[in-house]
């Protein structure tokens, strides 16, 4: 069964449509853009419905950047994974960097917690073990530093068969 393609939307339409998505969450410029471009009659109403959101409040990079950091810090992820995730979502590295700065996580700290956290379900010699959980931390987004200084930290010959 194929999707029926659904008509163009004006600009009064595509704005009740980027409030709707808003009253659920925060969401970059960028990713709006995405969102509102595929349904609209034209590209010019999709920018000036973002410029509107933007002039109003309703939308802000800044506050996506800021929710979008508390959010993947929750799911355990470092400083390196997130600056990605954001620029993926349209956010500057300006605004990334300021985020970053402004946000009081201890990240060693949070190494320190995810890598706890997960030595408990690694087997083997410490040699492997310290190898999966680089690997493990360096795909959560911590950095050499960070993941060294945690892997220095823990016991993992405690962990060992």
């Amino acid at each position: 069964m194929k999707k029926q393609k659904l008509d163009p939307l004006d600009r009064a339409a595509l704005m009740r449509v980027a409030v709707d998505l808003l009253s659920r969450r925060e969401y970059s410029r960028q990713e709006l853009w995405r969102k509102l471009s595929p349904r609209a009659a034209d590209t010019a109403d999709v920018e000036s419905v973002l410029i509107d959101l933007s002039e109003r409040h309703w939308q802000s990079d800044e506050r996506f950047s800021e929710s979008f950091l508390r959010s993947r810090v929750a799911r355990g992820h470092g400083p390196v994974r997130v600056r990605q995730a954001l620029r993926e979502k349209g956010i500057k590295d300006e605004l990334v960097k300021q985020s970053l700065d402004a946000c009081d996580q201890d990240w060693y700290q949070l190494a320190s917690d995810v890598a706890a956290k997960k030595l408990a379900s690694l087997k083997g010699e410490p040699q492997d073990i310290r190898a999966k959980l680089y690997r493990f931390l360096a795909y959560r987004g911590f950095s050499s530093d960070q993941i060294q200084t945690v892997i220095e930290r823990v016991s993992i010959e405690d962990t060992c068969d």
